[in-house]
């Protein structure tokens, strides 16, 4: 899954990177090392201008809020557990379905965070039984330090208890598509003795990364549905790299780069 990651690029490098063509820096958002649901993020999506809708879908950076909501719910309230989809459903799912069709995006990130579960651990979290504490959190990042291009859906939520013209009367929100987590060993990290040598052996779900050559029809709203599914592939193997960070993490108050900082060894207490 993706419940947690790490956003400290600036919307210059950002615009730069993707190809951005339209971006509002009164959008602009500062440096995130620990993105949780509900905040506002910065995405890739096209779409047209709407003073130029003439001119087709323009590539634009935008600042939503992470969580989807459906267009047809009745309350934001559920955001919070909408903040990924599975990639197997999502073409299906009534809550992803319409933006899977015409409403995808890319979310940029340096990296996500994801905490070890051990194999007992495991089984009680697929039992939906409560997870035991100070589990060791990790960074998975790519391995040669580029931005991770997360797969996302982004939709539009009308507030009908505001007025029209009220700025806070349309939400937009996205998700992240996530996929089965790669068994393929790293090809640099978990290098210490017990430590996960895959990301399946960390969690068996990871974000859905997608390299360049497939940003544009991802991107694109005309791209056919049969076309979008089979962008939905893994990225080649051994492309990331996960090491541990300190437990710091798990405390969404804290903030701040030194939380990417690699430890040599787990901090005490935690499962590992």
């Amino acid at each position: 899954m993706c419940g947690r990651y790490a956003a400290g690029r600036s919307p210059e490098d950002l615009v730069g990177f993707f190809g951005v063509e339209k971006w509002e820096p009164t959008e602009t958002l500062a440096p995130d090392w620990n993105v949780a649901p509900t905040k506002s993020v910065h995405v890739v999506l096209e779409r047209p201008l709407k003073d130029a809708r003439d001119r087709g879908p323009v590539r634009q950076l935008r600042s939503l809020r992470w969580g989807l909501v459906p267009s047809w719910a009745k309350s934001p309230e559920g955001a919070a557990k909408m903040i990924n989809a599975r990639a197997e459903t999502v073409h299906e799912k009534p809550s992803f379905r319409d933006a899977f069709a015409s409403r995808r995006c890319l979310i940029p990130a340096d990296g996500y965070y994801e905490w070890v579960t051990g194999a007992a651990e495991r089984e009680l979290e697929e039992q939906g039984r409560r997870k035991r504490a100070r589990k060791q959190p990790y960074f998975v990042t790519p391995v040669d330090g580029s931005v991770m291009a997360m797969a996302g859906l982004y939709e539009f939520w009308r507030d009908p208890a505001l007025p029209g013209d009220d700025p806070r009367a349309w939400w937009v929100t996205c998700s992240v598509i996530t996929t089965e987590a790669e068994r393929e060993p790293f090809a640099s990290g978990g290098a210490l003795e017990g430590a996960p040598r895959s990301l399946a052996e960390i969690h068996p779900r990871m974000p859905l990364v997608l390299p360049g050559e497939r940003w544009g029809e991802w991107l694109d709203p005309s791209t056919p549905g049969d076309v979008v599914r089979s962008l939905m592939t893994a990225p080649p193997a051994r492309s990331v790299r996960a090491y541990p960070v300190a437990t710091a993490v798990s405390d969404v108050r804290r903030n701040g780069p030194e939380l990417l900082t690699e430890l040599e060894a787990p901090e005490e207490g935690t499962l590992f």
